[in-house]
């Protein structure tokens, strides 16, 4: 338990082998862990530029695992002359999605960073199609208009054809033989950490935002029937975070796809009085530092977390566009986090301009969530920002103040500064040095991003 593992592939009968590889084993549910990390992931655009945040925590090498929560690959017709996709159309069929996965293990950073971590992943909307749900995506329902226009494939058949692939290429078993689209599971991983998976897109979610019914979903927003997870998943997810806390784990982190503010799970954590709960989320490509707390049902302090029962880390794309706008400047996309922060009291760091990842350094005494930006996605390379640190201390149940120390490198900071830097850490040489960088990723073409 908790050990590392070398392995090697042979071809029977031949001297052909793979390059070597790395993976560690979980520890056991009662074992003493005093320290665990884990490098976390979400929106990988192959077309959008290299995928140099894998390559520079494979780098580094300070964590123990890989999360992945969810847009591994897109299943968009994109393309450029730079990293082009195969096939270059939008992919429908099983041999699509085992051929675009194929293009994306290209990627040198990628193969790297799999090649050194076990890696601990759920998909998103992507893997399948934009904007899924239980019945469809924002380009296909169950419609025979849908089904002629797909090319004779049904929303059915394409899950099937885009769960077979990603079980066929991903490190993954599958989670219930009876139950082929269920991904969301759990780990304990020791005394220190309970992990649970979630999966808020395919499995069993409610009607979404689809291009066309933005009026009718926001009218339902309230309802109470609709659900994110399903009542299958829904039940099983606030039955584990009870047992977690029954058997005294000293953390919950909870990865998902969207930035997790909904009220059956808060009231579940506050009438169990459920604490160091770290929430993990993907999806938005910004990042976020936020107190985790339920607005105008329980109270709250902003100025000192009293009254949050955890803390929210979203992350970054690892090369998809920025919502704020895919060639924005620093000062457009801080003043788009400046009026995010303004509204909403809770969140304590919001960022938008730069791609990358986090790392999570987990200990008994503080879960430190470190931020990194990648400033330069055109070519492949080591470099990295160090955007800002926040801790969360056992019992503490809030992001530490002040919030990053008091300075962070980008974005807004509720109570604090921003000092804006181009020392960039070169993670193929270990070396620091200023650098002048005026664009993060690869120009696409307009109406393709």
């Amino acid at each position: 338990a908790f050990t590392q593992y070398w392995y090697q592939f042979r071809v029977c009968g031949s001297e052909l082998v793979s390059s070597k590889g790395r993976t560690k084993t979980a520890p056991r549910a009662n074992d003493d862990v005093s320290d665990i990390g884990l490098a976390v992931y979400s929106c990988s655009n192959f077309p959008n530029g290299f995928f140099n945040a894998y390559g520079n925590s494979a780098r580094k090498d300070n964590v123990d695992y890989v999360l992945h929560l969810g847009d591994y690959i897109y299943e968009y017709a994109t393309s450029n002359s730079l990293r082009p996709v195969q096939p270059r159309k939008e992919i429908f069929s099983l041999y699509d999605y085992r051929r675009r996965l194929a293009t994306y293990r290209t990627d040198s950073d990628l193969l790297l960073s799999h090649s050194k971590f076990a890696w601990i992943t759920v998909w998103d909307d992507h893997e399948f199609a934009n904007n899924g749900y239980r019945d469809g995506f924002s380009g296909m329902n169950n419609t025979e208009d849908s089904f002629i226009r797909a090319g004779r494939v049904s929303v059915d058949q394409r899950k099937m054809n885009a769960v077979r692939a990603y079980f066929e290429w991903m490190p993954l078993r599958q989670v219930d033989m009876d139950d082929g689209l269920r991904v969301w599971r759990s780990f304990a991983l020791g005394k220190l950490v309970d992990l649970v998976m979630l999966d808020t897109r395919n499995y069993d979610r409610s009607i979404t935002t689809l291009n066309w019914n933005t009026d009718y979903v926001t009218e339902i927003s309230n309802d109470a029937g609709r659900t994110l997870m399903g009542g299958l998943q829904e039940s099983w997810f606030y039955c584990q975070l009870i047992n977690s806390k029954k058997r005294a784990a000293k953390w919950r982190l909870i990865g998902s796809q969207i930035v997790f503010s909904r009220n059956r799970t808060l009231k579940t954590l506050y009438d169990n009085d459920i604490g160091n709960n770290i929430f993990m989320s993907g999806d938005s490509h910004l990042n976020w530092a936020s107190d985790l707390v339920w607005l105008d049902e329980k109270s709250y302090n902003p100025k000192t977390g009293a009254g949050s029962l955890g803390a929210e880390f979203a992350g970054t794309a690892v090369s998809s566009s920025s919502p704020f706008g895919a060639s924005s400047s620093l000062r457009q996309t801080n003043n788009q986090s400046s009026l995010l922060i303004r509204d909403n009291s809770e969140l304590q760091w919001q960022e938008g301009y730069y791609r990358g990842y986090y790392e999570l350094q987990i200990s008994p005494a503080k879960v430190v969530a470190q931020y990194f930006g990648c400033p330069d996605l055109r070519t492949r390379n080591g470099y990295e920002v160090s955007l800002g640190n926040f801790t969360v201390t056992d019992g503490g149940n809030a992001i530490q103040r002040p919030i990053g120390g008091g300075v962070v490198a980008n974005g807004a900071l509720q109570d604090g500064k921003v000092v804006g830097t181009n020392l960039t850490l070169d993670t193929n040489t270990g070396r620091w040095a200023v650098r002048g960088f005026n664009f993060t990723g690869v120009t696409i073409p307009s109406g393709t991003a």
